[in-house]
């Protein structure tokens, strides 16, 4: 019997190309009985590029994709540091996927490493939200500051909104998608995640760090473990690093080097999106940089690579 996992993603045109290879990675790790029902959101002035996308269902047959538009509700929200209202999207899931009592939402800039039936299959009781813990905001001084400035937010709960499941159903019995409308013209250094944290607060079901590996979640496991001991068992941690989704939330593996981009880059290789001449051009173009930095910073760019970004695929 097929497991049904519903999973959303929101997106406009700039970010097609890294969609593509995150939908691809979630595909190549299905189980043989897991059908992905994909949703894809974007606004209805953006006339989204579906072609690329159609790619994945000539050669992943267990999928489905459909795309629901998003008005103008977050056309005045709170925008910084260059990131759009499109953010704001996720919080409009309960609404626009009333079809489904839960439904996971996922950044486009990850890569999957394993099949999602078992974590959709979850119970999380009553709560609104499941999530990782946002490791840098909990554990370093000025995230912590931050939490610290927000309404009735305690140290260690804060949570990473790029992979969440929602509980829809909970969330729209109790109008809980009418106050995510009300937050969102309120100027939070971190929008639509702020937002989740303090409208879900004590309603909030967290998850092993394996299926959100940010690039902080990294550093501190190379450079700080012992700080995540007192979250994490040695287990867990070793899991996540071997296994674990990995969440490009800094810098993006597709324009520049960053925390395991070999890893982003074998997942584009096997993709049905996959060009040579566009992946040996990138790969020339960085090396010409490469050749124009100091020695100093050459060795810098080396030793993240290979103490931060060299791990099986």
């Amino acid at each position: 019997m097929m497991k049904t996992v519903p999973i959303v993603f929101a997106f406009d045109n700039n970010l097609v190309f890294p969609a593509c290879v995150c939908l691809s990675s979630l595909l190549m790790n299905a189980k043989d009985d897991t059908f992905y029902d994909i949703f894809i959101l974007h606004s209805s002035k953006v006339d989204l590029n579906k072609e690329q996308l159609a790619e994945l269902l000539k050669q992943f047959s267990r999928c489905r994709i459909q795309y629901r538009v998003v008005d103008n509700t977050f056309d005045q929200a709170f925008e910084i540091r260059g990131i759009t209202a499109a953010t704001y999207y996720r919080l409009l899931i309960p609404e626009l996927i009333p079809e489904y009592d839960k439904v996971i939402y996922a950044d486009v800039d990850i890569i999957f490493r394993m099949d999602l039936s078992e974590l959709y299959n979850t119970e999380i009781g009553e709560n609104y939200i499941a999530a990782t813990r946002e490791l840098g905001m909990n554990l370093m001084e000025d995230g912590q500051k931050h939490i610290h400035s927000l309404p009735a937010l305690s140290v260690g709960n804060y949570i990473q909104a790029g992979f969440i499941i929602m509980n829809t159903k909970a969330i729209l019995k109790n109008n809980i998608h009418i106050l995510f409308k009300e937050w969102s013209d309120k100027k939070l250094k971190f929008q639509d995640q702020d937002i989740l944290n303090i409208v879900c607060k004590d309603k909030i079901y967290y998850l092993p760090m394996k299926y959100n590996m940010t690039d902080y979640s990294y550093m501190l496991t190379m450079r700080k473990r012992s700080l995540l001991q007192n979250l994490f068992s040695v287990e867990e941690i070793d899991n996540a690093l071997k296994r674990g989704n990995i969440h490009y939330n800094g810098h993006k593996p597709w324009k520049k080097y960053s925390v395991n981009f070999d890893i982003w880059w074998e997942y584009y290789r096997k993709s049905p999106f996959f060009d040579e001449k566009f992946y040996f051009e990138f790969f020339y173009t960085r090396l010409n940089e490469l050749d124009q930095l100091s020695l100093w910073k050459r060795i810098k760019i080396l030793i993240r690579y290979f103490v931060y970004g060299k791990r099986e695929i």
